[in-house]
């Protein structure tokens, strides 16, 4: 299945905010917005990267838990 990268990047943007809920370090690492400002100028491909999805955890599987 293909996916937008409006898709992509809510579903990054979403995991990206469950796993920054309980462990944020304002020092270190980039509020929500921050994030989801890097991420939209990304190619399709890095998008698709930034999932670290393989043959063993599927796009599809990433998409069905974070969309």
């Amino acid at each position: 299945m293909t996916y937008s990268r409006e898709e992509l990047i809510n579903a990054l943007c979403a995991e990206y905010d469950y796993l920054c809920h309980d462990d944020f370090n304002p020092d270190v690492d980039p509020t929500l917005d921050e994030y989801m400002e890097s991420i939209k100028h990304y190619t399709y491909r890095q998008l698709v990267e930034e999932t670290c999805t393989d043959e063993t955890y599927t796009l599809e599987e990433f998409m069905e838990r974070w969309m």
